[in-house]
């Protein structure tokens, strides 16, 4: 088959999944509890009460998804390592059966010629740190570089690249503003205070991992590709600028450019009087990176409506603001697929903070994926979707962005959160049953565009 689009020589093309996600063994080997142990077991949180006290069983079978790995010929492994499972209250002595699987894990991972890529918080908070504050503790960021530099001392001769924190908006907004996540806190003012511990956590990380003697550091976010309902709309523009400000440039620029846009802190103000913010804080936040993850799912598209409620908890003082439902196809999620909106997103980035490497840190879909009468998993919507969203990121490079990788989300099926075990990402099916794995059809379609560095015409 001829190769119509080929990617760049030493383009990375991996996976990736996280901790909480596919490990299971909540309570092997010395970890302590996590606040989404805490979380699922709350009634009503999670979908009809999945935990992830089993997941995938990858704390005791990750030999056989290694070598998994291995079939797809995958370049890169992206998961995340789990806090309670180092340091159990967050703070104590370090758990050397914790970091022991960690080891296990590097090792086979690089015997099979796969490079691992580490990020140090997937949203797992040691429950004894939520008691104590959580992410609206400044001390939380001060003991997540403690677990940082501890990690780094027991792994840090075998990985190179260490990203720092998987989607920071989530943690807070989700986490501590609309509470559909754990820690499940409803209070947009603790949710600011957590976006900027969750900075100063990643820029003091930074700064210990380079002191340590770390290669490359960086951190993923989820920015969205905030697009206007009517692009010749002064309002629909305004409301872009607001909801930019507070999905994207409120990460972006600390950690890229110094500091806090003004604007974005004015609309802070409504909330809190920012006494969290110290001084030194944004020279702290800004401690160089190598790389910036990008996690892309769907475009948002909003207007601005006097009247309209807004986005949500999720999306403090956006009252004005109309978000619009999703348009089109969509995944099983609910999230509009549109390709163009990742190279849009890719563009911007490129164009506003040029200086640092791109990776595609998380892209994929869930769909309602069934195994066949022959036990394969057909799964052409995925197929389309991954191939789609190829294209734009080709598509950007071309154009000039500096995209390196592409790490597709996820590895496997997994507990997808809230949503418990009824949503499928992964490439690879689990019968969470029989913990029994199977290549999806997208899977082996993935081997064959990473053998090609590139996709058909």
């Amino acid at each position: 088959m001829t190769v119509g689009l080929r990617f760049p020589d030493g383009f990375v093309w991996g996976a990736a999944t996280a901790a909480y996600q596919i490990e299971g063994a909540a309570r092997d080997d010395g970890r302590g509890p996590s606040i989404w142990d805490t979380f699922s077991r709350t009634p009503g949180k999670v979908h009809a009460g999945h935990t992830g006290d089993v997941a995938c069983d990858h704390y005791h079978r990750y030999p056989d998804d290694v070598r998994l790995m291995g079939d797809l010929d995958l370049r890169a492994y992206r998961f995340s390592i789990s806090w309670p499972r180092v340091r159990p209250d967050g703070t104590g002595p370090v758990n050397p059966r914790g970091l022991d699987f960690y080891d296990r894990l590097v090792d086979e991972l690089i015997g099979r010629g796969i490079d691992p890529i580490v990020t140090l918080y997937h949203w797992d908070l040691p429950q004894s740190l939520e008691d104590r504050g959580g992410w609206t503790s400044r001390d939380t960021a001060s003991w997540f570089a403690e677990y940082a530099a501890a990690t780094y001392a027991r792994l840090g001769d075998r990985i190179s690249t260490w990203t720092t924190l998987n989607e920071p908006w989530c943690s807070a907004y989700l986490g501590y503003a609309s509470g559909v996540h754990a820690p499940g806190r409803q209070d947009p003012a603790a949710a600011f205070a957590a976006v900027h511990h969750l900075l100063l956590g990643h820029g003091l990380a930074a700064r210990a991992l380079r002191a340590a003697g770390a290669e490359k550091v960086g951190i993923t976010l989820n920015p969205a590709a905030v697009l206007p309902a009517d692009p010749e709309s002064a309002a629909d523009a305004e409301a872009v600028r607001v909801v930019d400000g507070l999905s994207n440039r409120i990460f972006f620029d600390p950690i890229l450019a110094g500091g806090y846009p003004p604007d974005v802190l004015e609309h802070m103000r409504r909330f809190t009087d920012l006494a969290f913010i110290q001084d030194g804080d944004e020279k702290a936040i800004a401690a160089a990176i190598d790389l910036l993850g990008v996690n892309y799912y769907a475009p948002t598209y909003v207007a601005g409506r006097p009247g309209a409620p807004g986005g949500g908890l999720a999306h403090p003082g956006t009252e004005g603001i109309l978000f619009l439902p999703a348009a089109g196809p969509v995944t099983d999620m609910g999230w509009q697929i549109e390709p163009a909106g990742l190279t849009a997103l890719l563009e911007r980035i490129g164009r506003d903070y040029p200086t640092t490497p791109l990776y595609i840190t998380e892209n994929g879909a869930a769909f309602d994926d069934k195994a066949g009468p022959d036990g394969q998993v057909a799964d052409a919507d995925r197929i389309a979707y991954l191939d789609g969203h190829l294209r734009a990121v080709h598509t950007a490079i071309e154009r000039g962005v500096d995209v390196r990788g592409y790490l597709v989300w996820s590895l496997m099926d997994n507990f997808e959160w809230a949503e418990g075990y009824r949503k499928r990402f992964g490439i690879i099916h689990v019968d969470y049953q029989t913990q029994r794995r199977t290549l999806k059809d997208s899977a082996l379609w993935y081997r064959d565009v990473i053998g090609r560095n590139g996709l058909p015409t």
